[in-house]
């Protein structure tokens, strides 16, 4: 491979890299417990009109959180049972639990793969004397990341719902994702949770972008 060759290649993969990097990160950061701490005491965030109170929302919120992390499997998040003996998910929306922790486990390691060839390629940089081309690959990538997360700001703020249901539509099959009102996730997770995370998560990964490449000298590149 010639050295211009090797200087583009390594550019874009630094650019393709970086929103992967940046994106799968902060949806990380949301799967700790701050996010949920936070937003269920957000001003006129909805009340459960079955009965759940905050402190019922923010312990079985985590309980599910913890399931999409850990290596439990299904039947873990099925011996769980409410205060009346009632279980707290049932056949339909244990199927999606499982579902939704197949997804999120597999982008996480989509993340750490991510992170891993960035970090080659720094070293791959270093080592043939690429250095501006990892820089500038770095500077593209905030920009990109930039843009696509501004497209999806915009979609959450103004046609959440279309947002929402192609989101579903993408990662999970048929009909699996719809629940009745009364059901639990609908109660620990109403629709207002789902666009909040979504306005953070591109929200954040937006301005980290953009102070990735403000940051390596990137003001003058790019359309923002």
């Amino acid at each position: 491979m010639t050295f211009p060759r090797g200087a583009t290649f390594l550019t874009g993969l630094v650019a393709l890299l970086v929103p992967v990097v940046i994106v799968l990160g902060v949806v990380r950061l949301m799967l700790t417990p701050v996010f949920i701490q936070i937003e269920y005491r957000l001003p006129h965030f909805p009340a459960d009109p079955y009965g759940f109170t905050r402190g019922d929302r923010l312990y079985w919120a985590d309980v599910s959180r913890r399931f999409l992390l850990d290596s439990s499997p299904i039947s873990a998040l099925a011996a769980q049972r409410l205060p009346d003996g009632q279980p707290l998910y049932n056949a339909r929306e244990l199927r999606h639990m499982d579902d939704v922790k197949r997804v999120v486990q597999a982008a996480l390691r989509v993340w750490y793969l991510a992170l891993a060839l960035l970090a080659l390629s720094a070293g791959a940089a270093w080592r043939w004397g690429l250095e501006d081309a990892y820089r500038r690959g770095l500077i593209y990538g905030g920009w990109l990341t930039v843009g696509l997360t501004l497209a999806v700001l915009v979609l959450a703020v103004v046609a959440f719902q279309t947002l929402f249901v192609d989101f579903h539509r993408v990662f999970f099959e048929g009909d699996t994702w719809l629940f009745a009102y009364h059901d639990t996730l609908i109660r620990l997770f109403p629709q207002r949770f789902w666009r909040d995370a979504f306005v953070l998560l591109a929200g954040l990964s937006a301005g980290l972008g953009r102070l990735l490449a403000f940051a390596l000298g990137g003001r003058g590149t790019g359309a923002f």
